[in-house]
């Protein structure tokens, strides 16, 4: 009987939920790392591929995963589906395209996780990783700075970031704007980004199964 107890227990303790395998609902995440090549992130193809790569491989599966991401031709809001959004451990980020650009979503520090159910450093964590790509706006339209519409991953180009954590140097909106609260500065390279509490990682939205 004990034999089979224990059997029990560490069938229990080894199990995808005990491991803390992904909800099957999770379709939004932030990457837990860039591809490598900073701001050059293959242009909006590049960036999709990278975010269904990561799903995939957290066991999310049977998803239209989108980037969001604007470019000088595409606003990030147009591109992420109608919602709602889960994050990995299933808790709900925002009903629909408005709410998510409202002040009623539900991003925070605890909520905008990687695909792996881990939460983003921020400001205070040592390394600050809450700068996240977006070239966008704060509706989700497209600013003018998305590093050469995300082919650029040099010393050249900027690129319009949000607060992960929604916490700056200050209590503005734009300090606690998920989307756009800053451009980067020195380029568009991992070490540039560094210099402002970023990692080049960014938003990835379930668009549709």
């Amino acid at each position: 009987m004990k034999r089979r107890l224990a059997l029990v227990l560490t069938a229990l303790f080894l199990s995808p939920l005990a491991a803390g395998a992904q909800e099957p609902t999770m379709s939004f995440f932030v990457t837990s790392a860039n591809p490598g090549k900073g701001g050059d992130l293959g242009g909006l193809t590049g960036a999709d591929a990278y975010c269904k790569t990561l799903a995939t491989a957290s066991g999310s599966t049977g998803k239209t995963w989108r980037a969001y991401l604007s470019t000088d031709s595409e606003n990030a809001k147009d591109r992420i589906g109608a919602g709602p959004w889960h994050n990995a451990k299933g808790e709900k980020i925002a009903g629909d395209v408005v709410s998510l650009h409202s002040d009623g979503n539900n991003i925070t520090k605890q909520t905008a996780l990687n695909e792996k159910g881990e939460i983003i450093p921020g400001r205070g964590d040592n390394p600050n990783r809450h700068d996240i790509l977006t070239g966008s706006k704060v509706d989700g339209s497209a600013a003018p700075e998305t590093c050469g519409n995300w082919t650029m991953g040099g010393a050249e180009g900027a690129a319009m970031v949000g607060h992960s954590d929604r916490t700056g140097l200050d209590n503005s909106a734009a300090a606690k704007s998920w989307n756009s609260s800053h451009s980067t500065r020195g380029g568009c390279s991992i070490a540039a980004f560094k210099t402002t509490g970023g990692d080049g990682l960014f938003y990835c939205f379930a668009a549709g199964s």
